[in-house]
């Protein structure tokens, strides 16, 4: 049956009319109000206020003791310990234990803070009129005094132990990022300075890993070498191999200008840094007839023949020189070290 067919007097307003009972729906919207505060623990018991204290000091000192541990942890574990953890697997020393204090140490303070202010700083709800943006007189006044307030409620003068271990954390967290910076370069040793090469070590081919003989080596060809002793599989291989890499040229002794280079050298073969002096790109092109070499990305030109100059491009100063000559196996060795230090822009990183 549609509703076109039931009886008017059947209909449900039709019925509240015979009654005389209309209802009026309540206003859904109506502000509740705030509910009645209900006091905490804390507010009314001082022995469980203390307790509280007690557990947010203990955060805090706990964030203080993991960002020690943080520190230690750093300077104790070497870059390539790795070490099992369940259920992680292998994983790095250093780098579990820094995330792990670390985490620990921010963890305390926020969980430090949220328990202060849940257990021991003022729970009542106040409503506040909105109000102009910007801030007048009387604004400031009441911010102020609220500010006030509010520093009283939290006991923040009150409770020293909450004050000064909170103080503390603050303080010993930035240690962490302070460490950390010791990872953005080296430390102001002498590393840069020198590099394998030492009074004899071989040349060792970086083609065939044999050492180099002075019939290996024919005019107009250009070999890479490497120290003897550095292997392409050891862990500091390419930090090695950056500093330590060599190109060898033989050059006919009356073509060297340079006498220094020709002192330096063995049969007119001759020994320079692989490494361009303008941002540390290898060096891997030579033109015989003139003897230049040409580094590939932004073709600074060195002549050989000259004591490795510039002659052309950004590269700020020339090659360095390593000094070689023939042990008793008849294998090309180093006699020393590179002349100066290899790689782009040195003098002027100091």
């Amino acid at each position: 049956m549609s509703s076109q067919e039931i009886p008017e007097e059947n209909l449900p307003a039709a019925q509240d009319a015979a009654h005389g009972a209309v209802e009026v729906a309540e206003d859904p919207f109506a502000d509740p109000g705030l509910p009645a505060h209900k006091p905490r623990i804390q507010d009314i018991d001082e022995r469980a206020a203390k307790r509280s204290e007690r557990t947010v000091a203990l955060l805090f000192t706990l964030s203080m003791l993991a960002t020690i541990a943080f520190i230690a942890s750093f300077v104790t574990f070497p870059v390539n310990k790795i070490v099992y953890i369940f259920p992680f697997g292998h994983v790095s020393a250093l780098n579990f234990s820094l995330g792990l204090t670390l985490g620990i140490a921010l963890f305390c303070i926020g969980a430090g803070a949220v328990h202060w202010a849940r257990t021991l700083m003022s729970d009542q709800e106040i409503a506040d009129e909105r109000h102009p943006i910007e801030a007048e007189p009387e604004v400031r006044a009441k911010v102020m005094a609220d500010f006030a307030t509010g520093a009283a409620e939290s006991g923040f003068g009150r409770r020293k132990l909450l004050r000064n271990t909170m103080f503390g954390a603050l303080a010993m967290v930035p240690l962490s990022g302070l460490v950390l910076l010791r990872d953005l370069g080296p430390l102001p040793e002498k590393k840069l300075r020198s590099t394998l090469w030492a009074e004899g070590k071989q040349l060792i081919n970086m083609n065939t890993n044999e050492p180099l003989r002075p019939e290996d080596v024919v005019t107009g060809s250009l070999t890479f070498a490497k120290p003897e002793g550095l292997e392409e599989d050891a862990e500091d291989f390419q930090k090695e191999i950056a500093k330590a890499a060599l190109m060898i040229v033989r050059i006919q002794p009356d073509d060297i200008k340079d006498k220094r280079e020709l002192e330096w050298s063995h049969e007119g073969i001759v020994a320079y840094s692989k490494i361009c002096t303008h941002v540390g790109c290898p060096i891997s092109l030579y033109e015989q007839q003139t003897h230049h070499v040409l580094c590939p990305c932004h073709q600074s030109t060195f002549d050989l023949s000259d004591g490795a100059r510039v002659i052309f491009g950004p590269a700020g100063h020339r090659l360095p020189q390593l000094r070689i000559g023939v042990n008793a196996e008849g294998n090309l060795e180093a006699l020393g070290d590179f002349d100066e230090p290899v790689g782009p822009a040195f003098w002027e990183r100091g």
